[in-house]
Order: C-alpha cells, then structure tokens, then sequence
C-alpha cells in the first residue's frame, strides 16, 4: 500500500472506521479506563495487526506512512469512535525516537505493538514550556543518576517503559542541555501513581528518585533532546487535533439528530429558527476547523519555524471550536446532554478535554504570536 496517494488513505479511513465502529465506543473506554492499563491489550495488537500503529511512521521508521495527511486520517477515525487504545503515546514516542536517531529496534517494537513506551516529558500542571526542565541527570560513571517529576503522563501505567526528559547541563528554562532517557518500568527508584481523567482516560504522576540507568539508556547525544521533543510535540498536536475533528463529527450529527425528532409543542424544536441559526454556527466553526487541520497535516513535513507556528494556530483553532461545539451541543440537547447514559456527553467531554493536552487554546495563542514576532 503506497500511502502517498489519497485512495490508499481513504481505504485506510474506511477500513478503521468500521473497525472503530465495530470495537470502540465511550462504555467500552470508560470500562477499560476503571484500572490500570488503561486500555484493552488485545485489541490493541488487532490494531497493530490491522497495520494502524505503521501508518504513524514513515517506511525509514519501519512504518508505511508517516505524513501529515496519514496522522489525520487515523486519527479523525480514532476520535469518532472514543478509542482509548495508547495511539497518541505510540506516535510521540515513537516520533522522538526517530528524531533522535539509533533506536530502530525500539520504534519496530512500537509499530509491532509489542512495546509501549510513554512520553514523559511533562512537568507541573498547566505548564506547557517544551524548554522548562527540572528533572535532573546527573552522570555517574558510565551510567546517570535520574531525579524529579513529571505529572499528567499517560498510559504510563500499562508502558514496558518511559522516555524521560530530564536537564543535563544549563538552566531550567533552557532549550540546549535537556537529554532523553529510557526507562524500563520497574526500575529502582521510579514510582507511577496512576489514576482516571476526567475525560475517561487514564495518566500519572511519574516521581524519579536516585533512578540509575545505563549508559544506553541515553537517547541520542546529551544535551540534544530539545529537537527530539519538539518532533514529538509537533506530530502530537496534529494527533489531538485530528481526534477532535472526529469527536466534532459524532456531536454534530447526534445533535441534528436530536434537534429533527425531539418533539415540543407539537412539533420538532429544530424547526426553531433559534435553534436552528445556533446550529448552522456549529457547523461554520467545525468547517473551519477542518481547514485549519488540513493546513497543519500539511505543514507537518515542512520547515521547523513554519511548522510549529501553523501546529500552534491549529490547536488554538480546535481548543476554541472543540470548546464551543461541546457546550453548544448541550445547550441544545438541554438537561439530557449532562447525563451520562448520553454517548454525546462522553464526546463533549473528551472535545473540552483535549483543549489541555500539550497546551491549551490560552498558551498556544501565545505561542502563535510569540513565533510570528520571531518569523
């Protein structure tokens, strides 16, 4: 299958999407999401079987695709259907591995399923600063010595191991001197306080102390592990933002749906003109939305500078619609749109929550600026 023509992609699209349709849904998440792992295991070497985890990389990664338009399209189909399976996990770690190069056997492992390995780069809540590094690593002979924190790291729970960010050299707040490091799960000194998100997923609260590891452990050079994160950042903002678009979809069509057969006075409330101006915005802003991630799927693959600031104007785009589109979605459905026997619910709730992972519509606005004025 050659990914770079877009019938190999919609046959992909159609394909998960069915599958999707078939295996996911909010109940089986929030079953699945009640404990550690976090998510079904056999369902997610289906996925890798289905070839869904390659589609993330590139063949040089020992995937089959890897472009922008790729991530989108696995994505969008992930997000319709609330799957909880490590997907954003795969493709962030799997993307600073190859970033940083010499770590094929691990990134095999990843597309194969058989590993999971989750990006701990994350420290404080509500800090998104990919530069901001306060875990240490500290060199001992051969090997370092690893101590800190890192908060809101998901699917740690269920991970063989951990990619950690951690200051080598340099300040807090400085992009060179941050290494990479990989850590087994079980490794002396290294505690995983997991617990369920509000969204229904499932993170952690990740604590380093004295954690020593070897030499190999060390991802790429020392010191160089800002361009790797970056590289994963950037892929992860896609991600969310694609997922979104899909969770926007299901919420557009159940609230239409809802607006044509609910019945009051008479006659269905759709037939509102009220109701009816309010939906045409919804569906504007999930339009525009759907422009702005085309745009970022194609930028993914492009210069650095241009890239980051286009990812940044994304997430802002679908922090803000994903936001509006939940809370318009409930509105119209009134009080049943809180309950949570409502599938919609658990998609406005996923939409509202997405708008916090790796950085808010708040902090990539000023991203956004803050690039420009450097461009």
């Amino acid at each position: 299958m050659d990914f770079s023509h877009s019938d190999d992609r919609r046959m992909l699209a159609d394909t998960l999407e069915r599958f999707v349709a078939s295996n996911a849904g909010w109940q089986k998440r929030a079953a699945a999401t009640k404990s550690a792992p976090g998510y079904d295991a056999a369902l997610w070497a289906q996925y890798a079987e289905l070839g869904v985890i390659g589609a993330l990389f590139t063949p040089e990664q020992g995937g089959f695709g890897g472009a922008g338009f790729d991530v989108m399209v696995v994505f969008e189909a992930l997000g319709s259907g609330l799957v909880g399976e490590p997907f954003l996990t795969a493709l962030m770690s799997g993307r600073a591995l190859a970033a940083a190069g010499g770590r094929e056997r691990e990134i095999e492992a990843i597309v194969d399923g058989s590993k999971v390995i989750a990006f701990a780069h994350q420290e404080g809540a509500g800090s998104y600063d990919l530069d901001t590094v306060t875990t240490t690593a500290r060199a001992d002979g051969a090997g370092w010595v690893l101590n800190g924190a890192k908060t809101v790291i998901h699917d740690a729970e269920g991970a063989t191991a951990l990619l950690v960010s951690a200051r080598s050299a340099g300040s807090d707040n400085d992009a060179a001197g941050v290494s990479l490091f990989l850590v087994p799960a079980g490794t002396l000194g290294l505690t995983i306080n997991g617990y369920q998100c509000v969204d229904g997923g499932r993170a952690a609260e990740i604590v380093l102390k004295d954690v020593k590891v070897d030499g190999a452990a060390l991802v790429g050079a020392a010191g160089a592990g800002s361009a790797a994160i970056r590289a994963a950042v950037d892929a992860g903002l896609l991600a969310l933002s694609a997922e979104a678009l899909g969770a926007m979809g299901v919420v557009r069509d159940a609230t239409l749906e809802y607006l044509r057969t609910r019945v009051q006075f008479g006659e269905p409330i759709g037939r509102n003109q009220a109701l009816q101006h309010r939906m045409a915005s919804v569906l504007v802003e999930i339009e525009q939305a759907r422009s702005a991630v085309i745009n970022a799927a194609a930028a993914l693959d492009g210069a650095a500078d241009v890239r980051e600031r286009i990812l940044s104007g994304t997430k802002y785009t679908i922090g803000k619609t994903g936001a509006y589109v939940a809370e318009e979605a409930i509105q119209l459905h009134g009080g049943i749109g809180m309950t949570w026997e409502l599938p919609m619910t658990h998609f406005a709730k996923r939409l509202v929550m997405i708008n916090h992972q790796l950085g808010d519509d708040d902090h990539h606005l000023m991203r956004y600026a803050a690039l420009g004025r450097a461009a």
